[in-house]
């Protein structure tokens, strides 16, 4: 599934998705005793972040070296309108969410943090960074998929979201990712393989505190 700098990528993160799949919002999600309102609170800001990740997908898709990371990445960001934001508008409906008003609602700190992190990422820092910053959404949610995919849910509507992120089709595309990542590792300084992990550590912290979030439904303090 992975070279040795992606094994040590994930390694190095090992510590954060023990922490995620400890966190009681996917602990809820499997045994069904999430409050519904975290989870449309979820919905409405994941609706939000991606938007946002599609910008800095396309925003990395510039900046591939190659038509095959740009084609990649380019059909990535437009794939997210048709997979995952069909998966929110079918969950809006369910919790009688109207999506003109989801989509005027305001980022919450951790998600306006955390996809400001990526597009500053991704159009300041080189194509490797922008990539490592982009990764751990993929990897993460992928692998916590197959993770609750094997528990289940007796929530329908948590069944299907962890039948989407537990799917092939997800699995096809984080593992695009993982071998893009592979890929240009072997042409990076040692700085920017730095670069590259601190990035990815980072986003993998971002990826707890957007569950974390939503289980607590932030709002700004003032």
């Amino acid at each position: 599934m992975s070279s040795d700098f992606t094994s040590r990528l994930w390694q190095g993160v090992a510590d954060i998705y023990e922490a995620i799949l400890a966190h009681p919002f996917l602990a809820g999600l499997t045994d069904g005793r999430l409050p519904a309102e975290s989870f449309a609170f979820y919905v409405v800001q994941d609706v939000l972040f991606l938007r946002r990740y599609s910008q800095a997908l396309s925003l990395v898709a510039s900046r591939a070296p190659d038509t095959a990371g740009t084609e990649m990445f380019a059909r990535h960001a437009a794939g997210i309108v048709t997979a995952e934001m069909s998966l929110h508008r079918s969950l809006m409906a369910d919790l009688d969410l109207d999506p003109a008003s989801v989509g005027a609602s305001e980022l919450a700190p951790t998600t306006l943090a955390y996809t400001s992190y990526l597009l500053a990422t991704a159009g300041n820092g080189t194509y490797a960074e922008g990539v490592g910053a982009l990764l751990p959404c993929y990897w993460i949610y992928w692998e916590v998929g197959k993770h609750l995919l094997g528990r289940g849910s007796p929530n329908p509507r948590y069944q299907r979201w962890i039948d989407t992120y537990g799917g092939d089709e997800y699995a096809s595309d984080a593992r695009e990712v993982i071998a893009v990542t592979d890929k240009l590792s072997t042409g990076l300084s040692q700085q920017e393989s730095q670069q590259v992990r601190r990035h990815f550590r980072v986003t993998s912290r971002y990826e707890w505190m957007f569950w974390d979030m939503a289980y607590h439904q932030e709002t700004w303090p003032v």
